[in-house]
């Protein structure tokens, strides 16, 4: 997909319909002359020398869409919960919720074991877990690598539950009832995250910025032309529209001549996580480190409802060659106290994300789409600072 139409599906490639896909407050999406206190910002230090990390990660995409589907192997129930693209994170509460709903179902004939193995520890396996909880499961995790040694754990932490999803053909109206029903679950999830220690969710101010007005398009967007088309699911959740604002020139510091603020749902995913490791252990659950080569190898496992949540795993793991890999890259900055917003450079090929445990800038390239390689390229990340530099001049 074009990097042009993803901006205009967020609603932040025009002045009059403003970003929806990357999460909002929720609102009536119309161009409002505030919706939080402007403040002076603080020039981030966009040098090389205050990279910390580099991290790439695979993101499962499927043009089917996640497979939240539930299959007898013998004596067990498996669901299958994998193939998110890179929308794992932000609709896991929800689909965490469809799984364990077909667990019960298919649980009915063996009430009185209520036990339950989830393979997977990444994003969609603990949520899936601390569901099964909830739903009165005693539920073990086995998984290969634990985090913050899993994929998910390199995810840049966006609210994005649109994000190659599926593709456009596979936007069935039986899919868009069920990913609606996904993302607006686990968007109310998210709201009772916030306000807790380590701000395992949080709002934050973001700026688009473009060097043309919003209302052209063209040689200014960033092309990624090796991409299928993506549906424009946002139209489903009209009141999780965000608030923005289009600023003037004097109102921002960056040294484009276009800019709007709009507000994001940010997950900080190191205590985010250590939130749901806790609550998964203080409920009862155990984790062990296990390695599948086969789905043969869970008939050896005492628990009769299991749960598959491995991610782009399941590609080896069942064989599954309709998850295609989407190669991801982002360099971590310092913390920097006082710098907290995000920033997208239309054009430019830049994503900034304010975590806690430092700034993210996004690496992207035309060659992402079908490729599996994890081999950091640090010359890539070198090259997007250097572009986020050129936003704060001397």
């Amino acid at each position: 997909m074009k990097r042009r139409h993803f901006l205009a599906s967020t609603g932040l490639l025009t002045g009059g319909a403003p970003a929806q896909a990357q999460g909002a407050p929720i609102g009536d999406g119309q161009d409002h002359g505030s919706f939080a206190d402007p403040k002076p910002l603080v020039p981030l230090q966009a040098r090389a020398d205050r990279i910390i990390h580099i991290a790439v990660c695979t993101r499962p995409f499927r043009a089917l869409g996640p497979r939240i589907q539930a299959q007898r192997l013998g004596r067990q129930v498996v669901v299958h919960n994998y193939g998110h693209g890179g929308s794992g994170w932000s609709l896991s509460w929800g689909s965490a919720q469809q799984a364990v709903a077909l667990a019960l179902q298919a649980h009915k004939p063996h009430q009185r074991d209520r036990r339950m193995a989830v393979i997977g520890c990444g994003a969609i396996g603990l949520t899936s877990a601390i569901v099964a909880q909830r739903a009165g499961f005693q539920v073990r995790i086995l998984c290969r690598d634990r985090p913050p040694d899993v994929p998910s754990a390199s995810a840049t932490g966006v609210w994005s539950p649109a994000s190659r999803i599926c593709t456009q053909e596979h936007a069935t109206p039986a899919f868009e009832q069920q990913w609606q029903a996904m993302a607006r679950h686990s968007f109310h999830q998210f709201q009772n995250l916030l306000g807790l220690a380590g701000d395992p969710v949080e709002w934050t101010d973001g700026y688009l910025l473009s060097d043309t007005p919003f209302n052209q398009s063209g040689a200014a967007d960033d092309d990624h032309g090796h991409e299928p088309d993506y549906p424009y699911l946002q139209r489903l959740i009209p009141e999780l529209r965000p608030r923005s604002q289009t600023l003037q020139p004097h109102e921002h510091p960056f040294a484009v001549p276009h800019a709007r603020r709009y507000a994001q749902l940010l997950f900080n995913l190191p205590s985010y996580t250590e939130l749901l490791l806790t609550r998964f252990h203080r409920n009862g659950g155990t984790i062990e480190t296990r390695h599948f080569e086969s789905p043969r190898e869970w008939a050896g496992l005492p628990e009769r409802s299991l749960i598959n949540a491995t991610g782009y795993g399941a590609r080896a793991l069942m064989q599954d060659h309709t998850i295609t890999p989407v190669r991801g890259q982002t360099a971590r900055l310092m913390p920097q106290p006082g710098a907290h917003y995000g920033i997208r450079w239309r054009g430019h090929n830049l994503s900034v994300v304010p975590r806690r445990d430092g700034t993210l800038v996004q690496a992207q390239d035309e060659h992402d789409f079908g490729n599996a390689d994890l081999t950091p390229d640090r010359d890539a990340s070198v090259a997007a600072v250097q572009r986020l530099a050129q936003l704060f001049p001397a």
